[in-house]
Formats: C-alpha cells, structure tokens, sequence
C-alpha cells in the first residue's frame, strides 16, 4: 500500500509546474558540502549520492570489478541478507538506485519524509557495511556475463566498443567498464571490497538533495550517511590521449544493415567554445528532421532512418560523435554525404533561420528536464561535477541566447575536420574498405 502511496507521489510531482530553483551550498558539521533545493510542498525528497573517477579506478588486471561490486551493493547489508534488505526497503517506500559510469559511481535515493530516519539507516547499511557474500557475487556475476555474451552478439554494442578502442587505446576509456569475461571470472569476494574503497571516498563525493528536508537536517544526514567513508581512495586516471585518425574501420558482421559509429575530436564544457559548438551540432546532426545530416543523408537520399551527432565531453576525454545505420548497400554513399556535409559545416556559414530555430530549441527544451525532485537532483550532481556554477541554471538559457553566428564559425573551423572523422562500420558494408587491422 505504502509503494502505492509513493507512486502516486511521484506522479504528482512530475506534473508540477516548474518552479524557481534556488540552491543553496550546505556545508554539514562533519565538512561534507552538498547542493540543496527546499521543497516542502510534498513530504519527499531526492539524494543524488556521486564519486568521480567511476568504472575508470578499476585496479589493474581488475576491469570490470567496481561494475560488479556496485551492482551488488543492496545483496545484503549490515544485519540483513539481499531478501532482508529488500524488504526492508520495500517497507519504508524507499527507492535506491546504484549504476556505475566511466566517470562516476551514483547512488539515487527517494526518500519520503516520514521514513527517512530509517531509511537513511537502510541506505547506509549498504555503503559502509555491504557482505558482498559469495553467493549473492556470483550471482550477479552471472548477470554480467550475461551482458558481456549479449554484448558480443550485438552490432551496435561492436561498434561502440571498437571505436572506443581506437579512440582511447589502453585507457579505462578504451574498454568496457563490464569487463571480460576472463577478467570478471577471475574476480573476487576481495576484490569487491577492494573496488568499493577505492572508489566510494570522500575526496571525489558529489551530493545533491530536492525536497522536504531543510540545510540543517541535511547537513546531520550527509554526516551520518557518508562520514564514516574513506577520507581518500584510489589516485584519478591520468587524461586519454585520443588515438582517432581519419579513415574507416570495418568490423565483419553477418547483418543486412551495417551499424555506423563516426567522430573525431570535441571539446571540453568548460571550454570557451562550448555553447556555439552545442548550437552547431543541433544545427548539424542533433536537431531530428530539421538537421542538415537529416535532411541530407535520410530526406533527400533515403540512406538510413536516422542519423544523430552529439558532443561527448568526458572528464579525461572530448569527442564529437554520429551514429547511424543503413542498408549494406547504402552504407558508402551515406559515409560520402556525411563527410561532405561534415566539410561544408566546417566552413562555419549558417544561416539566421538555422540560428534561430537551434536556439529556440535548445531554450524551450531546457525547462522540461526539471519535471521532478530526482531529475533536479540529478541536474545539481551533475553541476557540481562539471564544475559548474551554482547559478548556471539561472544563466544557462542566456548563453545560448547570446551565441552569434561569427561564434558558430569561429568553433566550426577550429573544430570541425571531415578528414579526420573515424567511421567505424559493423555489418557487410558494399564497396567500403577498411584502412585498420
């Protein structure tokens, strides 16, 4: 009945009208610092929990153990066994969730205000007192494996991992964060609390809470959640180089439609440049039917369904990516167009109605992200780990406003190169040959 209570809740606050956001900067007595928005209009409130570094502080020889450590965080914990902490949990109306990432681990919670004592208490349980027991280990461990076979049969899970392989070589960036088979196999109990510490710190903690709670209350909770966390963990990855050259990567695959993966370097958020690259690429590919790669390679030709491009600035990394699929025979020719309209875009020349429509998108869309307390609070975490400032949602449909077209030149020619675009290709492409081994 309580999970019913809690699902009619959500629904309520996902049809809020947006508000105001102000944030306040909450230091606790123990020296955590979180981002809080009071709302007390509903008694519940949203945590965003984030270590950075992510999947990429695995050990070495160890890839894929924080993946499987953080999806067996909640198999037990403290007192209770998986089944116990689970029905706890289910108890309380609390919802927690754990993923991992290349850059940071993170750890959602949804709280209602007259469980959240206990479920604090639950919720801590599971970050400084999981038994990664073997069972419960071995059994997701199943379930990662699973994945990896899945993985493997898959076309466009190929051209991720391949292009990610040129792209960053050696680095974490350049291989699953799931691991191999023989690496996840081989992994340990041991391991898994190795994982755990070295990336669950408090030296690389983000936190971000939306709701029912007040700067005091929150400042007690993040104390009694995550004070008893290692001060430091595991040293940050060093930066990727990028290993992209021009040129196509063909990968055999027995399909009649050829997954397509292409890009070349990007730029970083905190690059001056970044708000006229991102109204560049809406311009470009992310724009849905009113892109020009849309309009060239799907409307006027018929070679794919879809074709996107999107700006990926990791922490360690910047790239400037597509994706589309086509037809085996059709697979040249698109590779063709998307060059060229690569090329033509590098010349920087857009034209006001494009500058306008980009920008008028790219403002109205923006607002509909704070839909609920949980995606506020992601958007906060996500902030602060961008380092961005406290104010950025209050000036961020401002900067986009303000980029001219002289701002789209200057970043297309200094960015954009169709000659050194990396297309990775999985399928039985017609008439594209491949220039790496």
């Amino acid at each position: 009945m309580i999970r019913v209570a809690l699902a009619a809740l959500m629904a309520l606050i996902c049809a809020l009208p947006a508000r105001a956001i102000d944030i306040t900067d909450v230091t606790s007595p123990g020296g955590i610092r979180a981002w809080l928005v009071e709302a007390h209009d509903l008694p519940f409130t949203a945590l965003e929990i984030r270590f950075r570094g992510g999947a990429s502080l695995d050990a070495p020889g160890k890839r894929g153990a924080i993946n499987l450590m953080t999806a067996t965080l909640e198999e037990g914990a403290g007192p209770m066994d998986s089944q116990g902490f689970a029905e706890a949990r289910e108890a309380l109306a609390a919802q927690f969730g754990f993923d991992v990432g290349d850059d940071t681990l993170n750890i959602s919670a949804q709280i209602l205000t007259e469980n959240r004592d206990k479920a604090v208490d639950l919720l801590r349980e599971a970050l400084i007192n999981p038994h990664f027991d073997q069972v419960s280990v071995d059994r997701v461990r199943g379930q990662v494996l699973s994945i990896i076979a899945s993985d493997a049969q898959d076309p466009n899970a190929i051209a991720g991992q391949t292009f990610r392989a040129q792209a960053y070589g050696n680095h974490p960036y350049g291989s699953s964060l799931n691991g191999t088979v023989d690496s996840v196999k081989a992994l340990t109990r041991d391991d898994m609390f190795d994982a755990k510490a070295r990336v669950m710190a408090r030296d690389r903690l983000v936190v971000s809470a939306v709701g029912d709670i007040t700067a005091e209350q929150l400042g007690v909770l993040l104390d009694h959640l995550l004070g008893d966390l290692p001060a430091t963990g595991a040293p940050m990855p060093p930066r990727a180089d990028l290993h992209l050259t021009g040129g196509v990567s063909v990968v055999d695959y027995d399909t009649p439609q050829s997954v397509v993966i292409f890009g070349q370097q990007g730029l970083a958020m905190d690059d001056p440049d970044f708000f006229a690259a991102y109204v560049l690429n809406q311009i470009l590919g992310e724009g849905g039917f009113a892109s020009r790669l849309m309009n060239e390679v799907r409307e006027k030709r018929g070679l794919t369904y879809g074709i996107y491009t999107y700006l990926v600035p990791k922490d360690l990394a910047e790239t400037w990516q597509g994706s589309f699929a086509s037809a085996n025979e059709k697979v040249a020719e698109a590779i063709d167009v998307t060059r060229a309209e690569w090329a033509r875009a590098a010349n920087g020349q857009v034209t006001d109605t494009e500058l306008s429509e980009a920008k008028t998108y790219l403002t109205g869309a923006y607002p509909l992200r704070f839909d609920g307390n949980d995606q506020i609070a992601g958007i906060l975490a996500g902030m602060q780990l961008n380092g961005m400032p406290i104010d950025y949602i209050n000036t961020r449909n401002a900067q986009v406003e303000a980029v001219t077209k002289a701002d789209v030149a200057r970043v297309a020619k200094r960015l954009l190169d169709a000659d050194a675009l990396r297309f990775v290709v999985v399928g039985r492409p017609e008439g594209v040959k491949s220039d790496a081994p």
